[in-house]
Order: structure tokens, then sequence, then C-alpha cells
């Protein structure tokens, strides 16, 4: 799972380790998909199903369920109670996880092959369609380049090992990546998406676009983003998906590390935040505090103070979104006069942009309600309103002694 590491920063480079209010305004129904079918069909036929797509509630406030869960109706039974009780009104849902499965079965038969073995819902349209009639928000997480089983359909798109360029490179858990430039695999992300977007998910939410983080760093070779920075890499990837699915309407959101908040660098995978603002509804950093570096923000121990490292962490995020002009480059930016360093303008996005993935779940330490409470109130005090929690294990134990019930 992805939030089950830690992550220093070390000269630039991430090393990983495993380890384990009221809203102002409800969502509420503003797209339809379906249209009348020709007169000589069967009656039966006359008209489609029609497919709701809610929108996106303000402010924001879900919690994530596996693949697994959402395949267990006892188990997602629990977590639309607690959204339904309290005052959550969002859920995310795997749709295409770590392993590179689907958690239902598509219509595309392009997509028939990637349909998950162990985990996933075959009732997924009807799921989400009884989510829509508790006026819950829908978001679907599709992990992207982290990809094992599309890389052994398509080897020749894999992250290749430098010592052996016909090679699969795989990270510390044995698992491969897509290069982020093998441009035949964004038409599959496209087409998952599409395919997401058009059973009922209302937006849809994107993980692992990045370059490997942890392995045998030295032992890496990218065919196909060889020659291009990592930065540049993946804001072309960025600015494809934006123009394939915008048209369609569809609400996309971007997660990135948490250090990209604060860091100008491209933390050795790519991700800094300037690029990623103009292709994005929203950008979701994960902000959990265990994630983080001895030193950040002045604490020794950042176990001991979650509200100041998501306070630093998305105060600095707030600034960078709203801010006219920047160091950072991007496609979307135009370079101001022949200063060195760089300056180029930027649209000024409104800090709303910013929603944190925050932590309930015990690493390294127990997760106390008084420190996922913290989180919330650090995010407030930013400026902020909209959050998702993330737990792997899906239990909310802390969270669910904060939440305030549902008026």
């Amino acid at each position: 799972m992805r939030r089950s590491h830690s992550f220093w920063l070390i000269g630039g480079a991430i090393l990983v380790t495993s380890a384990a209010a009221a809203f102002s305004s409800a969502p509420s129904a503003v797209f339809v998909r379906g249209e009348d079918i020709s007169a000589t069909s069967s009656p039966a036929l006359a008209v489609k199903e029609r497919v709701t797509h809610l929108k996106t509630p303000v402010p924001v406030r879900a919690v994530y369920m596996t693949q697994c869960v959402v395949g267990t109706p006892s188990m997602r039974e629990s977590l639309v109670k607690l959204i339904e009780n309290t005052e959550l009104n969002a859920v995310v849902i795997d749709i295409k996880d770590y392993a590179g499965k689907l958690a239902f079965i598509p219509k595309n038969p392009a997509l028939k092959d990637f349909v998950s073995d162990k985990c996933g819902a075959n009732d997924m349209e009807e799921f989400v369609r009884t989510l829509h009639e508790k006026n819950i928000y829908v978001i679907g997480r599709i992990t992207v380049f982290q990809d094992p089983y599309y890389t052994k359909i398509h080897p020749e798109l894999a992250v290749k090992r430098l010592s052996d360029k016909n090679a699969t490179w795989k990270d510390k858990k044995g698992l491969a990546f897509i290069d982020v430039s093998a441009k035949p695999f964004w038409d599959h992300i496209v087409k998952i998406s599409r395919e997401s977007y058009e059973i009922g998910f209302d937006e849809l939410n994107y993980d692992y676009i990045r370059f490997p983080s942890d392995g045998n760093m030295k032992d890496i070779y990218y065919s196909w983003s060889e020659g291009l920075t990592k930065g540049d890499a993946l804001e072309q990837f960025y600015k494809y998906l934006s123009e394939e699915l915008k048209p369609t309407g569809v609400v996309i959101s971007a997660d990135l590390f948490g250090y990209v908040t604060v860091h100008l660098d491209d933390l050795g995978i790519g991700q800094l935040l300037e690029k990623a603002l103009p292709y994005f509804d929203y950008i979701d950093p994960m902000v959990y505090p265990s994630h983080y570096n001895s030193g950040f923000a002045g604490l020794v121990n950042v176990n001991s103070d979650p509200y100041k490292v998501v306070y630093t962490s998305m105060k600095e995020s707030v600034r960078r979104t709203v801010a006219t002009t920047t160091s950072i480059s991007s496609l979307a930016f135009e370079r101001i006069g022949t200063s060195t360093p760089a300056i180029y303008a930027k649209p000024s996005y409104p800090a709303s942009k910013m929603r944190p993935w925050l932590q309930s779940f015990d690493y390294p330490v127990p997760y106390t309600p008084e420190m996922v409470r913290a989180q919330i109130k650090a995010n407030e005090d930013a400026g902020l309103d909209s959050y998702l929690f993330w737990d792997p294990a899906n239990k909310y134990t802390s969270l669910r002694q904060v939440l305030a019930p549902n008026p």
C-alpha cells in the first residue's frame, strides 16, 4: 500500500522504508448521462439507464475504502454508515490498485483482462448509485505508474535496469513501474478513467504519478523519458490527461508527496507542485506526519507535533497556490523578462485547490484522537476546510472519536 511507508529526504532524494463542521453546501446532482434510443428499439430499451454525478461538495470530507472492503458488503456498509452519521460527505474508492488490477468489471472490451481476481465489486455501478442516493460524493482512486501487471504484458514500456536494458527494474518490494513517458500506457489510463466516470464516479484521483523512489536507484534506466527532466516528463502526462478528460466534465485530482508543499526541487521523483496545478481540479498532498524526517519544521520527533507538521506543509502549499509568480517553469506559464534565476507568471489559483490526505493509522506510534484532531485544526488554521483521511485497514478508530455527528 502506498501509505505504509516512511520517507526521509536526504540530499534532495527520497529514501523509503516499509511500515505498516458543518458543510457550506451539500452534494447535489449536476450531470445526467443518457440519451434516447431510436423509436425502432425495443420499448424496454427505449431510454438508456441514467447515470447521475454529484457536484463536488464544499468542503470535501472523505475516507478511503480499499478494493477488498468495497467488495465485502458487510465491511463497506460500516464505512457508509460512518459517512452517513457524521460530518463526512465523501468516499475514495480504489478503482485501479497497486497491482494494476481493476476493482470492477468494465464494459470496454479492451479492459476485460485487467479485472482483479482477488478483490473488487461486481456491483460497483449499483454501489455508486446507492452512495449517490445517500448524497455521498464518490471519488475513484487510480494508481498510475506503479503497475506490475501491465509491465508483464508490455515489458517494453517498463522502467529498465541500467545494467541490463532488456530487464525490468523493480523496487524494494519487487514491484515494477511503467516509464512515465511511455505514451501508449497513457491511453490505458484514459480508458480506465472514462469507463469509471461513465459508471458514476464523480471524481478521479490519481496516485503514484511519479518516478520510482526506492530500490537500487543506481541501476535504473528510463528509455522512454531519456532526454527529459523528470518534472517535464510528468507535466506532459498531466497535460495529456487533462486534455483527454476535461471535455467529459469529470473532476480530477492528484496525490503528491507531502514534501512537495515545501520543496522547490522534484524530490528525485519528478513531482513539483507548480507543474501539477494547471491540470488538476484538486491537489492532494499526503502530509501524514509519520512520513516526514526528523528535523522537519524544527521537530526532532515529527510524531510529537502533528499540528505543526500539517500546518507548516499546508500553509506553504496555500502560499504557492495563490501566488502570481514562481521560479518553477511550466508549459502553462510564461517567463517574465530575462532575469537569472528565471521567474514565471502563473495564475493565482484558489487556496481550496489544496486538499490534504491526513493520517488515521497507527504508525510508528498509536495515532490518538488528539493527534487526528490536531491535523484537522492545522488544516483549518492554514485556511482550508477539505480533507481526505487514510487508513489502509479502513478502521479509522481515532477518527471516529473526533468526527461531529451529522446534524
